[in-house]
């Protein structure tokens, strides 16, 4: 289950529990669902976004785990955009090593995401794709497991390209040069 309201539904973890499933646990910053987050602060330091979403998606994590959720069905979410406006999402994703460094896998949904967008100056969805593709190579090479993604095709290969690079994943195909 995908908890993108951070807890405002406290019981949420037990359903889930008891459903068997997983629970991706999530910040929004102690906001309302559907809440605009005008203005937000996390702090004195803009830095301190970083802290405080750790700090509640770990909360949450251990909350899931009081409610009967094994360890490896829980995701961290940080969810850039909910509850943050671009620089603080950016800080998240400079950052994203200390959430995949906590010893449950990370999931990120920032395809076509406002601060993508907002941080080259690309005003459509369609437009923020080659910023997206970036920002995920960044992301999972940083430690992030699981991708939401709204262009699949071009998502695996980009992943699939850092796996090559990093020695991590074969090349698909490897003809050049070996005839």
């Amino acid at each position: 289950m995908n908890d993108t309201w951070a807890g405002a539904d406290p019981d949420l973890p037990g359903v889930a529990a008891e459903a068997g499933a997983g629970l991706v646990c999530s910040h929004t910053g102690g906001l309302d669902p559907r809440t605009d987050a005008h203005r937000n602060s996390y702090g004195l330091l803009p830095h301190h976004v970083v802290d405080h979403a750790l700090t509640g998606v770990l909360d949450l994590a251990q909350r899931a785990r009081e409610a009967g959720i094994p360890a490896d069905r829980i995701l961290l979410d940080p969810t850039p955009d909910f509850g943050k406006n671009t620089r603080q999402s950016l800080l998240l994703l400079r950052n994203i090593a200390r959430f995949a460094g906590a010893g449950m896998p990370v999931l990120l949904a920032i395809s076509r995401k406002d601060f993508i967008g907002e941080s080259v100056d690309a005003t459509t969805p369609a437009a923020r794709l080659p910023a997206t593709l970036a920002a995920t190579a960044y992301a999972v090479e940083h430690g992030v497991s699981v991708i939401r993604a709204h262009d699949v095709a071009e998502t695996v290969d980009t992943i699939r390209m850092i796996g090559a690079i990093t020695g991590e994943a074969e090349p698909l195909r490897s003809v050049r040069g070996l005839r």
